[in-house]
């Protein structure tokens, strides 16, 4: 294990697709992480480890890496852009001493930029300001950092907070300069980043004289060795064999356990040791029952830190076994039992998300996040490992103050060319949304802030995308709880639903393309009670797409012209949660992303309408 005679923790957090995980793939590569002939020198994205991070784009979850420069060793967090996994950044800031917080030249803040640097000056995080992209043609860096040098300043309540250096970059080839060059063509390293690094930030090494003592921010699965506590050592030395307490943060000890193994980062890797110093950030292998925010300690020191304080979620969604006829044929787990002992796992980990009994079906259980993306990303993230399930209409969480109904509110930034803008403020004036500013830009279009409340702002993202032509960018921050607004009325056109199960046929899809659109193909197996498309008028129509041509002994009945079918539209579990009533669910499998009735058979659904259900 190399020497080094200091450690430094540092977050690297942005606003999504502003450029963090490009940049972190720089310092990796350019402090000879990788040998020269490993294949993540010619990866991009290399934090993005997991599939959905990786086709989506973004970054879901924090990741710790380290590199070595000079003879430091700067630990560096990886944490996510998007709002709706805020949660991720939350429970890491807590290991950093200082923040890279990246932003794009030509874009420059934007709402959750302004969620992580508050959460960052919160902890009191010493922030290194970069402004990356700075090759962008619509870039105006002047212009970004003065609205940059603004939100430190309505943000930072500490003085000395508010002193911060500023480096400039393109992630992209691994160039940081210390101030604007004269060409972007000029020569440029991590070098100077490294340098800023090192003089701003101060060093995590503290108090390793006194009783062990580290904060439990994540743990991590490991086949042999069961749970392993993640989290930076706050004070004093911890060693291979030694014992220590579980407090938790009402100070209540919950046993004591002997740390059977050790590991730090060395790269992308965990390397074992026997010994690690505060200011380092730990893997602990050898405490059986362990949560997230509870503390590990020395046993003659049981003093438990603050816990970790995370965002309560805003939107809740029905969650139950999959009873659709085709789950047992695309899937590895079916049962109720299956699906609530993962979830239950998942929550462990995911502090954004909380679980509950349905109090309408014992069999289903209701699971709390922070928005449809994050519900969305856990069911992608659960039918890949081969789970069946069901999901009711997404609903928002109300809260009773002082006897009154409150619901959440958000804002929202959004960058459209000019344009659209009569387009989305149309949209948003349907949504009773309120304009808190407009700003237009020659180069980088117009730049619109609303505020919204979380129930009018269910499927706007995917609303906005198509009547922009996916030419818009938006982003939401949370403005926590207000008093309750009148409902928008949405009224969704009515669905083609199917009348008989089987396979689409040609003859039966032309017929339900001449009453809307169709979201299956021929051949495509359906079944009864199935959402096979979309009316351009209201109220459902049962129609049978598995039906064929009829024939005779002499010929074909009907003309014989040649049947052209449009595309079957398809939704993704984002769009198809805005896109259910409550009569409906999602019907998922890891094959297939289906949308039906509740109730299957037209007996049941009259049945049902009848005792208003």
């Amino acid at each position: 294990m190399p020497k080094y005679s200091d450690i430094c923790n540092i977050a690297v957090i942005a606003h999504v697709d502003h450029g963090k995980t490009t940049l972190v793939d720089a310092l990796l590569k350019q402090t000879h992480t990788f040998r020269d002939n490993q294949s993540e020198m010619n990866v991009d994205r290399i934090m993005d480890s997991n599939d959905l991070e990786r086709e989506k784009g973004i970054t879901i979850l924090s990741k710790n890496t380290s590199v070595f420069y000079k003879d430091r060793k700067i630990n560096i967090i990886d944490t996510p852009g998007h709002a709706d996994f805020g949660g991720e950044v939350e429970r890491v800031l807590n290991m950093a001493d200082g923040a890279l917080l990246i932003v794009d030249a030509a874009e420059g803040p934007l709402s959750q930029t302004k969620f992580v640097l508050k959460r960052a000056l919160e902890y009191g995080l010493k922030v290194i300001l970069v402004i990356n992209k700075i090759d962008r043609k619509d870039a105006d860096v002047k212009k970004v950092v003065a609205d940059a040098e603004n939100l430190f300043l309505s943000l930072a309540s500490d003085p000395e907070l508010l002193d911060f250096p500023i480096i400039y970059a393109i992630g992209r080839d691994g160039k940081t300069f210390y101030s604007m060059p004269d060409s972007m063509d000029a020569p440029g390293d991590t070098i100077p980043l490294f340098e800023t690094i090192i003089k701003a930030i101060p060093s995590s090494r503290k108090n390793i004289e006194l009783p062990f003592q580290m904060l439990v921010s994540s743990f991590e699965k490991n086949g042999y060795l069961g749970r392993l506590a993640v989290g930076r050592v706050n004070q004093g030395v911890i060693k291979k064999n030694q014992f220590v307490s579980l407090v938790n943060s009402d100070q209540k000890v919950t046993g004591n356990f002997r740390i059977e193994k050790m590991y730090v980062n060395e790269g992308m890797n965990k390397v074992e040791t026997d010994e690690i110093e505060s200011g380092e950030i730990a893997y602990l292998a050898g405490i059986s029952e362990i949560e997230i925010g509870q503390t590990l300690t020395d046993p003659q020191y049981q003093v438990a830190l603050p816990a970790i304080v995370v965002a309560e979620p805003t939107l809740k969604a029905s969650f139950g076994p999959n009873t659709s006829p085709f789950a047992r044929d695309e899937s590895r787990f079916l049962t109720s039992r299956e699906l609530k002992e993962r979830l239950a796992e998942e929550i462990e980990t995911n502090l954004g998300l909380r679980m509950e009994n349905d109090p309408t079906d014992s069999i289903r259980v209701l699971i709390s996040g922070r928005g449809e993306m994050h519900l969305a990303i856990l069911v992608e993230k659960l039918r890949r490992e081969g789970y069946a399930m069901e999901l009711g209409k997404p609903e928002v969480i109300l809260k009773t103050i002082d006897g009154k109904l409150h619901e959440p509110f958000s804002e929202l930034t959004i960058l459209t060319p000019e344009e659209y803008v009569g387009t989305i403020t149309s949209e948003l004036g349907k949504r009773k949304a309120q304009m808190l500013d407009m700003a237009t830009d020659d180069r980088s279009g117009v730049k619109m802030v609303y505020k919204i409340s979380e129930k009018n702002a269910l499927g706007l993202r995917n609303a906005l995308m198509t009547e922009t032509k996916g030419q818009v960018s938006i982003s939401f921050l949370s403005l926590g709880y207000e008093l309750k607004q009148d409902e928008t009325p949405r009224v969704r056109n009515g669905a083609l639903i199917a009348s008989e199960g089987g396979k689409a046929l040609s003859f039966g899809l032309d017929l339900a393309q001449k009453r809307g659109i169709t979201f299956v193909g021929p051949t495509e197996p359906v079944y009864e009670g199935q959402i096979v498309g979309l009316r351009p008028v209201l109220g459902d129509l049962e129609i049978n797409v598995c039906k064929g041509k009829q024939l005779t002994n002499m010929r074909s009945s009907g003309n014989d012209d040649a049947i052209a079918l449009a595309p079957p539209t398809r939704y993704s579990i984002e769009e198809s949660l805005d896109f259910i009533e409550a009569d409906e669910l999602i019907d998922i499998t890891p094959k297939t992303v289906r949308l039906r009735k509740k109730y299957l058979t037209k007996v049941d659904r009259v049945r049902a309408e009848r005792k208003g259900k």
